[in-house]
């Protein structure tokens, strides 16, 4: 996929500032039962734009990736019942991530840090953009739902041997809510 997204000069110039960091980590990720845990996705999201490139989005805490989407699935008017979900743990090396660790981090890059938790991407989807743009492979951020960093991997500027799923469960999200609201 390409793009023939202008990019903000601004976010250009602070990135290219910026220094790649090589990361090893453990993270996570929750999908349908059943979809490869290791596909990506070009939809509408925080950090890519619909068909921009292929992004992998993950969370370095298992409570952070369950939070993601238990969100979104909050929003429903009835929770899905018949959707079944597993939690995915993936080991993962990258070598030139961009590590925007905190949302201070994202304000000095023009995010408006009040509407992070909202659905105000355009500022997100730019940053990630350019980032893709100067051939970094990832962003570590902040999650928007839990109070730990999240992995987005650029699907196209990473191998998947340096990617490997080592466990897989199904999710218990009545468990989960219960565990939430504590």
């Amino acid at each position: 996929m390409s793009s023939s997204r202008i990019h903000d000069r601004a976010i250009l110039d602070a990135l290219e500032d910026l220094t790649p960091e090589s990361l090893q980590l453990r993270v996570w990720r929750v999908t349908r039962k059943g979809r490869d845990p290791l596909r990506g996705t070009a939809a509408h999201g925080r950090w890519t734009s619909i068909g921009e490139f292929e992004v992998l989005y993950t969370s370095v805490e298992k409570n952070g990736a369950l939070a993601e989407v238990g969100f979104r699935l909050s929003l429903e008017p009835i929770w899905p019942s018949l959707i079944r979900h597993q939690l995915h743990t993936i080991e993962v090396k990258t070598e030139r991530t961009l590590q925007l660790a905190n949302l201070d981090d994202l304000a000095k890059l023009g995010v408006d840090t009040a509407k992070y938790e909202t659905f105000d991407y355009e500022t997100t989807q730019a940053i990630a953009a350019a980032a893709h743009f100067l051939e970094f492979d990832g962003l570590l951020v902040p999650s928007a739902r839990f109070g730990c960093s999240n992995l987005v991997l650029f699907m196209d500027r990473i191998s998947t041997n340096d990617l490997s799923v080592t466990n897989t469960e199904l999710i218990d999200w009545e468990e989960w809510k219960r565990f939430k609201n504590k």
